[in-house]
Order: structure tokens, then sequence, then C-alpha cells
């Protein structure tokens, strides 16, 4: 499975645009696009899903699963 940070940083340079480029375009600050490109793990969904609907693709929450309760 890829992780975040690698298909951000595939994407950005498959359309080929620097990480300043990026930021303007999908309206996030150049350091949200270094904190996802090294693999920070404290980010803002909502910033996050910016930079990821400019591939067509968002993030959601997964809800944990409560099967085999007592």
């Amino acid at each position: 499975m890829e992780t975040l940070s690698d298909f951000v940083k595939a994407r950005r340079k498959e359309v080929n645009l620097t990480q300043q480029e990026f930021a303007e375009r999908s309206g996030v600050a150049l350091t949200v696009i270094r904190k996802i490109e090294q693999g920070k793990t404290n980010l803002n969904m909502e910033k996050v899903n910016l930079v990821l609907s400019m591939f067509g693709h968002t993030l959601a929450a997964v809800p944990i699963s409560k099967t085999n309760e007592l």
C-alpha cells in the first residue's frame, strides 16, 4: 500500500510542480505540503483533503467496528 507522503509526492512530480507551486494551487501553505511529503503524522485532515482533492481523492476517518463484544 502506498503511503500518503509517497502518493502526494509522486503525483505532484507527475504534474511537474514544485512544492511551492503545488501549495499555491491547492490553497494550502508550503509547510503543509512539506509535512505531508515528509510523512508527518500530526496533520490537519481538512488541509490534507485540500491537497488530495487536486487528484480527485479525499481522506476520511474509518469507524471502529465493535464486533465480538461481550
